[in-house]
């Protein structure tokens, strides 16, 4: 028996929310002389930042129709914070040829990865491994691959000096269990735990996520046995039985089931426009508006706002300036709308946000100082009218400098870490910005007069770690907007999990009048 090595406690990696795509097609071309055609879809992805389309999977192969509805699934990784381009082709078999469809339709299934089982077990009169005392036993548990290998997924701790050990009950994903399949056979190891790492095997015994599942019952009453104990002893009955105590299951809900229960994410941009970006007329200043290419604010507004856009049903979003002197009378201005309506601030979707800023590039005088308190307050009052989950806010703030009001923006963050809302800061250009790393607090929670904030709600970075070598601009934003996303949606699930909201339940899929959508391939 190979040796366990020292014990460690095993945690297995819950996997990403995945999504399942099912194609249907109708009206095919017919290619065929005397049938009707025999068509494939074949799925194709891009990697992140690059244009070369891979070939992900492809259905199976229907015969002899124009209508097909393809059983073979597409099961997809989903990531929040990515662009996730698709392609779908469609093709004859026989000869290999492309067909045109009058339409394409996909259906998308969020697959339940997050499914969960507590489980605890006891044993009874194990075998006696320890010369002075009795043994010291803990479980091993595997999973079966395909292949008839097994894979280490769980330890349990270890009981001290007994036969009779009660171990505690523990939390595993279904999919490391059994990788979703319930009749798979799962292995159980028992050992006597030993310092030096040389655990001695006391035995072992199988069983199924489906017999488990049964719960406390006669059926869950294991003998432990040891193959070479067997083959030496005639009388030998077992090395003692493992009983299963309880089993819950525990789904664990994703981000994705509030979405498609409706709820919203409300996104707000805010951008600084003090004088330490420099002339927006020069190439030198940070909001320079060079007819070629877009300037590091535009790039970091578009790399994050086009992914965010696809979570709000009416891409109407609020857009402010900071640090600005505002046209007639020159006053300065911490929270001012960038399409100059204060009533309606609202912007159509991040092409409108972009004109937005543009125009107000041509009309305010930048100044200063650098005050974020303002727009956060701003933001926070809407998120406080609404905390039932319905929606969550987002907060995008561009900046290029130090801070001016610390004490204010973080009181104003730990304020705004008990509402559903969440801040991402960028900032552009060279200046240091030791001040955000404060704000974001995964090292330290941020405080302000002794409070500490209720959750971590600030994600920072400095957009010129994430600019390409080589100059590509469509990667420098990817990169950027990967990283600056990637913590909303555990952000989002602490607030609705500390609330305890559930999501809504999801409505049915919405089928369009008439022919369903056209989609050319």
């Amino acid at each position: 028996m190979a040796s366990l090595g020292y014990l460690e406690p095993l945690r297995a990696t819950i996997p990403a929310t995945k999504v399942e795509i099912t194609v249907s097609c109708r009206n095919l071309l017919d290619r065929d002389t005397f049938s009707k055609s025999d068509p494939i879809c074949v799925l194709y992805t891009q990697a992140i930042g690059n244009k070369e389309w891979r070939e992900f999977g492809r259905t199976e192969v229907i015969d002899n129709t124009l209508n097909p509805d393809f059983v073979r699934k597409f099961i997809l990784d989903y990531f929040f914070e990515e662009r996730q381009n698709l392609r779908f082709d469609l093709r004859l078999e026989k000869p290999l040829v492309y067909v045109k469809a009058s339409s394409l339709t996909t259906t998308t299934q969020h697959v339940q990865v997050c499914e969960s089982v507590m489980m605890q077990f006891c044993g009874n009169k194990l075998d006696k491994k320890d010369f002075f005392g009795k043994s010291d036993p803990f479980l091993v548990f595997h999973r079966s691959n395909e292949d008839g290998t097994f894979t280490i997924c769980h330890k349990t701790e270890v009981v001290k000096n007994t036969l009779n050990p009660v171990w505690q009950a523990f939390k595993i994903p279904v999919r490391a269990l059994c990788n979703g399949d319930y009749d798979r056979a799962i292995k159980i190891e028992v050992y006597d735990w030993d310092r030096d790492g040389s655990h001695d095997f006391i035995g072992e015994f199988s069983t199924s996520y489906r017999e488990l599942s049964r719960g406390q019952s006669q059926f869950n009453v294991y003998e432990v046995l040891n193959p070479k104990k067997k083959g030496k002893k005639k009388k030998y009955m077992n090395s003692g039985t493992v009983t299963l105590l309880s089993f819950l299951v525990d789904t664990e809900v994703t981000f994705l089931d509030y979405i498609k229960g409706g709820t919203q994410i409300n996104f707000t941009v805010a951008i600084d426009f003090t004088a330490s970006n420099g002339n927006p007329s020069q190439p030198t200043s940070l909001h320079y508006m060079s007819p070629y290419q877009l300037n590091a604010y535009g790039m970091a507004l578009k790399a994050v706002g086009e992914i965010i856009q696809d979570y709000d049903s009416d891409k109407m979003f609020p857009a402010l300036g900071f640090g600005a002197k505002l046209p007639p009378d020159g006053r300065v201005s911490h929270e001012f709308a960038l399409n100059g309506n204060p009533q309606n601030p609202y912007c159509h979707g991040i092409d409108g946000v972009m004109e937005a800023y543009y125009q107000s590039l041509k009309s305010v005088h930048l100044y200063g100082p650098t005050n974020f308190s303002p727009v956060i307050n701003h933001v926070a009052r809407y998120a406080s009218s609404v905390k039932d989950g319905s929606q969550y806010f987002v907060l995008l703030i561009i900046t290029d400098g130090v801070i001016s009001d610390m004490a204010q923006t973080k009181e104003s963050i730990v304020n705004a870490s008990s509402l559903p809302m969440s801040i991402i800061i960028v900032g552009v250009g060279p200046a240091e910005f030791d001040a955000m790393v404060e704000l974001d607090g995964d090292e330290i929670r941020i405080s302000s007069r002794g409070r500490f904030a209720e959750r971590d709600i600030v994600q920072f970075v400095p957009f010129r770690d994430y600019i390409d070598r080589s100059g590509n601009h469509i990667l420098s934003m990817a990169r950027l907007a990967k990283d600056v996303l990637a913590e909303i949606p555990d952000q989002f699930l602490s607030y609705m999990r500390t609330r305890g909201i559930k999501p809504s339940p999801a409505p049915p899929p919405y089928t369009p009048p008439g022919q369903p959508l056209q989609t050319q391939i």
